[in-house]
């Protein structure tokens, strides 16, 4: 199974957010029923992994949070030639209880004996991938909607998630929903 822990964002936000979606020749849009938060990215692992995660999952105990949106801009790649645009994405304004769960959930995953995520956490909403989109008009998408903001909405869960592959894009599973008090 190839496994993430994410939020699932509510209608409201999803609706904001496929309204900034287009104008850019080449990006590829997130639908709006894949749009999420993710906590912790997994990959692949057997199925008695998977149940030591949800173990480890179920037994947090974490707080609900307010989630806004606070703008926009692209994730690039270094490589050979200097930095690529690889995803173009919403922020989230920093919170300390989202903070404080997604640092309990890599404890707890580490736990079960999965490697440190070696990124910092920095949360974030994939909206398209940018890799065949002009640099210029990728400035000027960002330019145009990087004072998006929303008001907070309350999140009250976390999920833990299945990927497959589709035909156009990933199809999403929600495995075990978590609630948080």
């Amino acid at each position: 199974m190839r496994l993430f822990v994410a939020v699932a964002l509510p209608w409201t936000v999803r609706e904001t957010l496929a309204g900034l979606c287009g104008g850019l020749n080449g990006a590829r849009w997130t639908a709006p029923e894949n749009l999420h938060l993710t906590l912790r990215f997994i990959g692949e692992v057997r199925g008695d992994v998977a149940d030591e995660i949800d173990c480890a999952l179920g037994a947090l105990r974490g707080r609900r949070f307010g989630l806004a949106l606070r703008g926009t801009g692209v994730l690039e790649r270094n490589g050979r030639g200097g930095a690529r645009a690889m995803a173009l994405w919403a922020g989230i304004a920093r919170d300390d209880r989202l903070d404080h769960l997604q640092a309990k959930i890599e404890t707890a995953l580490q736990r079960t004996g999965l490697p440190a995520d070696k990124r910092r956490f920095q949360p974030h909403i994939a909206l398209a991938r940018v890799d065949q989109v002009a640099p210029a008009a990728l400035a000027g998408w960002v330019q145009a909607h990087n004072l998006l903001r929303s008001e907070p909405v309350e999140i009250d869960r976390f999920i833990l998630y299945s990927s497959q592959p589709g035909p156009d894009q990933p199809v999403y599973t929600e495995e075990v929903d978590y609630a948080l008090s």
